[in-house]
């Protein structure tokens, strides 16, 4: 890892920290996201079967080839910083949850795969990171959890990522969705809208990625040209910027597009 030594630190414990997203076709998927997203891609120091996106010359995120059966479908993933991930692990498991790979080694660090109590899929890290923080210059302005219960999830993600116990963690119960805040600064929101058993992915509990672009439009009309689609039904929110776009990339990974602030 020594390539992007530079770029990296101990990431805030309880915050997101990184987005992954595992794909069928790295190649498509590469054109795909440069031409919509206006990425560069490099090589990353997990091998050859990785790509790390850039914007503006800062890390946004990891593309990876899926091994064929590994998975389903691909699915944009969102890691957490923790500060002991066989502690995460167990109370993963310990709150009716699944750890569905890890706690294993990984680069300079530790990883793990879990499902919460409803099935939405996120990673757990400890360990240095890429410079990268949601909120903050080109990475995802926040990550979502679209989940059927609310305040069971913000309990269940409180417990495990010990937002209590992090002083630079907040949490802000706002009409009908939850914020959670670092360093003064909303990362990631739990929203209802999640459709336990709902056969169309885009209304099951999960995780959404947002992207911020200067025009939420044009990117669309790049990503349908591209090979993408808009799910029907699809969530759409308002920001005082405009209107954000939920689109299904050419391998089926859901992901925001948000206006970005100026």
């Amino acid at each position: 890892m020594s390539e992007y030594a530079e770029e990296r630190g101990v990431p805030d414990p309880g915050a997101p920290c990184w987005v992954n997203l595992m794909v069928e076709d790295l190649p498509r998927s590469r054109a795909f996201y440069t031409t919509v997203m206006g990425w560069e891609f490099r090589p990353s120091p997990l091998g050859s079967q990785f790509l790390v996106a850039f914007a503006a010359g800062s890390p946004v995120a990891v593309l990876g080839a899926r091994k064929p059966g590994f998975a389903p479908e691909s699915e944009w993933t969102p890691y957490f910083a923790v500060r002991d991930a066989d502690a995460t692990a167990a109370r993963i498991r310990e709150r009716g949850a699944t750890t569905a790979v890890g706690p294993v080694a990984l680069g300079d660090g530790r990883a793990g795969l879990a499902a919460d109590r409803e099935g939405a899929t996120f990673g757990f890290w400890e360990g240095p990171a890429p410079a990268w923080s949601a909120g903050e210059g080109s990475a995802p302005t926040r990550v979502d959890l679209q989940t059927r219960d609310v305040f069971d999830a913000a309990v269940f993600y409180g417990e495990v990522l010990d937002w209590t116990a992090e002083p630079g963690i907040d949490i802000a119960y706002r009409d009908d969705h939850v914020v959670v805040e670092s360093g003064g600064r909303a990362v990631l929101s739990l929203r209802g809208g999640g459709a336990g058993g709902s056969v169309p992915a885009h209304l099951r509990p999960r995780w959404l990625v947002n992207f911020t672009v200067d025009d939420v439009e044009r990117a669309v009309v790049a990503a349908i040209g591209a090979g993408g689609s808009r799910p029907r039904l699809s969530p759409t929110s308002w920001t005082p910027k405009g209107f954000s776009r939920t689109l299904r990339d050419p391998d089926g990974g859901l992901f925001t597009l948000t206006p970005r602030e100026s």
